[in-house]
């Protein structure tokens, strides 16, 4: 029995020292490697109890033992099962590391939707077989006579706001599943959506520049925010794609797994901000409110959005 203390007396001890520096119910006092320290020495003091109960007579070591096996299962379960902490880790963390980590790819998302609108709003503006060709006969229509179309969300917010809300969700999740078709699918979409988006207001513009300018008016509001998911959620379906074509040190299906992984970190939480643009865009863009409050709103959101995204859950060691 002496030798068995004396063989694991250490670990015994240094499952104790983790277990003291747990703050409260998660296990955020502790570092990756000690976590999984922890787990090791968890397992391994279970397994100790039950030699200890099934080999020597000794109530103080049993007691002992069964007294740190429970004080250590109950902090690693009741870490895992804290839904509070995993979400709060996941949003001041691990959300905004995963977008920082695909940033590359966002920004190629933003550049190919980019070239995408200015070609199509300078074509639709100066050729309007562009425009028949896109299908655009009812935005004219609607610029030729005045008709203001997005007005009508005012009458029904709640309506407007679901419906507009369980689009531009689609749109983000199509941008990002079809990625993994080695990354066109995701250009593929953006590219679509740029070209609409361009030659719906160059056609506006080229009817009536002040309809034109109502409508963007229309839109800054809730813009910002619900492109940057779409070219957010597109770069998030790149890197996967990307992985398939070039894995680096690892095999195709390990490379998609981890990517995999921090792709869905990032499409949850570009679902979240869309909930946020599709009740500006169903309560605040189509309202009577001052031009200056509907472009604060979008500025503002804008710039809280790529704050805490820039900013949340840095971590030198680990983003260089």
């Amino acid at each position: 029995m002496n030798r068995f203390i004396n063989d694991n007396k250490d670990n015994w001890q240094r499952l104790e020292d983790l277990l003291g520096m747990i703050r409260g119910g998660s296990l955020r006092g502790l570092s990756r490697m000690e976590v999984r320290e922890l787990g090791q020495l968890y397992r391994r003091a279970a397994a100790d109890l039950a030699i200890a109960r099934a080999e020597t007579r000794d109530p103080k070591l049993i007691k002992y033992l069964n007294s740190l096996v429970v004080r250590a299962h109950g902090k690693i379960y009741r870490a895992e099962g804290d839904g509070v902490s995993i979400i709060k880790r996941f949003f001041s963390t691990e959300l905004p590391q995963a977008v920082r980590a695909a940033s590359r790819f966002t920004t190629i998302s933003f550049l190919v939707f980019m070239v995408c609108a200015v070609a199509s709003f300078a074509l639709a503006y100066s050729d309007q077989t562009f425009s028949d060709m896109l299908g655009l006969g009812d935005i004219q229509t609607s610029a030729e006579t005045d008709s203001r179309w997005w007005l009508s969300l005012n009458q029904g917010n709640q309506i407007g706001s679901s419906a507009i809300l369980t689009n531009n969700i689609r749109v983000a999740f199509f941008a990002f599943a079809l990625g993994v078709f080695f990354c066109i699918g995701s250009i593929y979409i953006i590219a679509i959506n740029g070209v609409m988006i361009g030659g719906v207001l160059g056609v506006c513009y080229r009817v009536s520049p002040a309809f034109g300018t109502e409508l963007v008016n229309f839109m800054v509001a809730h813009g910002v925010v619900e492109l940057a998911c779409i070219f957010i959620a597109g770069g998030a379906g790149m890197a996967i794609g990307y992985s398939i074509i070039d894995p680096g040190d690892l095999t195709r299906s390990q490379a998609l797994k981890r990517n995999g992984v921090q792709a869905a970190k990032i499409v949850i939480g570009c679902a979240v901000f869309l909930v946020v643009a599709g009740v500006i865009e169903g309560f605040i863009s189509p309202s009577s409110l001052p031009v200056y409050v509907k472009y604060a709103t979008g500025i503002l959101t804008g710039l809280a959005m790529f704050g805490y995204l820039f900013f949340a859950g840095r971590n030198p060691q680990n983003e260089a």
